[in-house]
């Protein structure tokens, strides 16, 4: 694909968090850009207005789809009957998926990419906050809005290296394939294997294959770095292929000291603001990668003690002299039990608070519920919330307070499906020398965790 100052783009769904990133940063590469959807949320709705690229009206028209446009991008939003599609379709278009169109625009770029079930973000957010701390260009495209940075998709002609977040969920409505296998790395990171996406990978084993599918994908002379602590993991990479390095990770040696982290690498310790053993193992598959990319340890400690987290991953919403409250992405069982175990260790003099919103296909399915066996346990209070309206929008069978208590096999679990009455139970609590960790990949039907 010619990259032309003047390509015109039209994005099919253009509201959702990948798609109105990438249409900003195709705009601020000067790329023409017009784009639609039936209903467009915040933020993504004030950062589309900002750049001009908000759609007129809600809703899909054939008429948009000329031949003036050079190139389609169709979002998982979009259905395979939308009437914009069915026309680009029939003028014989290019359509690109949101993935294919990043490859495209990487083709002659290092590509990084970040994969795995969980801490992609936070990995990925790492190596982008120690490539600027070490003034070193390059291109990105990230899962959460990150400090520092403007957009979570940066497109440019110069940058010699491109960082992608690689997410193992659908292409598009149209391309059934896991987005990261799309990237085509350099260099590879997996981060562990935990049994996600049920709705679109029946079993453990089609999982699976996605990732050994992945690592056949690395270009050959590149490198795969990989969690040493995943068992899974292991197993997968460690004689995958002959033609690519492979490089293990671990925790690093640290320590916790009065409710902080210290690293301890090149007989110096440093200070951290992040905490928890799978943030610290986070940390070192960063360093890896960053030293392939040239990065030296010593500069990487020196950006790395400043980096305060990606946005929603253990991020510290509000404190006082009693109580802090922690919100994070946790929603797939191993997530989960990693999350309470780092706050656990973090904070061993206080009591916490974990409240867990069920909010999506894989954990609202009754059948995935034993997945969650003990995920609560380390907690002094354990709580789990589910809307039934959300049940309902994702077409699934009811569940009931009495399925989930056996599923997490917790007796004294207290299950709310009520975002009012879990805000009075939270209020109700005693604060004192506790810790409230709200962990979902939604918003707990609008709590307002800042008000809490």
């Amino acid at each position: 694909m010619d990259k032309l100052f003047s390509m015109r783009v039209h994005f099919i769904a253009i509201g959702g968090s990948a798609m109105h990133n990438l249409a900003i940063a195709l705009h601020k590469k000067g790329y023409l850009i017009t784009g639609s959807d039936d209903e467009i949320f915040e933020p993504s709705k004030s950062r589309l207005a900002k750049y001009g690229l908000l759609p007129a009206t809600d809703g899909w028209d054939a008429a948009r789809i000329t031949d003036q446009v050079d190139a389609i991008l169709l979002g998982m939003h979009a259905k395979a009957d939308n009437p914009e599609l069915i026309r680009a379709k029939e003028l014989g278009m290019k359509i690109y998926s949101y993935p294919e169109y990043l490859y495209e625009q990487s083709k002659d770029k290092k590509r990084v990419v970040i994969g795995g079930s969980h801490g992609k973000t936070t990995i990925t957010a790492m190596i982008l906050h120690v490539l600027k701390h070490a003034g070193i260009d390059c291109d990105y495209m990230v899962g959460a809005q990150l400090e520092g940075f403007e957009v979570m998709v940066k497109l440019t002609e110069e940058a010699p290296v491109m960082v992608f977040e690689g997410d193992e969920y659908l292409t598009s409505p149209i391309d059934r394939r896991p987005k990261f296998h799309l990237y085509m790395p350099h260099i590879a990171l997996l981060s562990g294997i935990g049994w996600d996406h049920i709705n679109v990978f029946p079993t453990y084993e089609n999982y699976l294959d996605q990732f050994r599918t992945f690592i056949r994908l690395i270009a050959p002379g590149g490198t795969l770095i990989y969690c040493s602590e995943d068992p899974e993991l292991c197993k997968i990479s460690e004689r995958s292929r002959d033609d690519i390095a492979i490089l293990p990770y671990t925790v690093p040696t640290h320590m916790i000291s009065h409710g902080t982290t210290f690293v301890h690498a090149a007989g110096k310790d440093y200070e951290l603001q992040i905490f928890g053993r799978h943030n610290l193992m986070n940390l070192d598959g960063a360093r890896l990668v960053c030293k392939e990319l040239g990065i030296s340890d010593e500069m990487f400690f020196e950006a790395i003690i400043s980096f305060k987290g990606a946005s929603k991953r253990l991020e510290l919403v509000a404190r006082n002299d009693e109580a802090l409250v922690y919100k994070d992405f946790a929603h797939a069982p191993s997530k989960v039990k990693a999350t309470l175990a780092a706050v656990r260790e973090q904070f061993a003099d206080r009591k916490v608070i974990a409240c867990l919103e069920l909010h999506t296909f894989s954990s609202l399915s009754e059948e995935f519920l034993s997945h969650y066996k003990g995920t609560l346990d380390l907690a002094d209070t354990a709580i789990v919330y589910f809307s039934p309206h959300a049940l309902q929008l994702k077409r699934l069978p009811p569940i009931t307070p009495e399925q989930v208590r056996k599923g997490f096999e917790n007796n004294d679990l207290e299950v709310f499906t009520d975002s009012g009455m879990l805000l009075k139970r939270l209020q109700n609590e005693n604060k004192s020398d506790k810790v409230f960790l709200m962990m979902s990949s939604g918003n707990f039907d609008g709590l307002d965790l800042h008000y809490l």
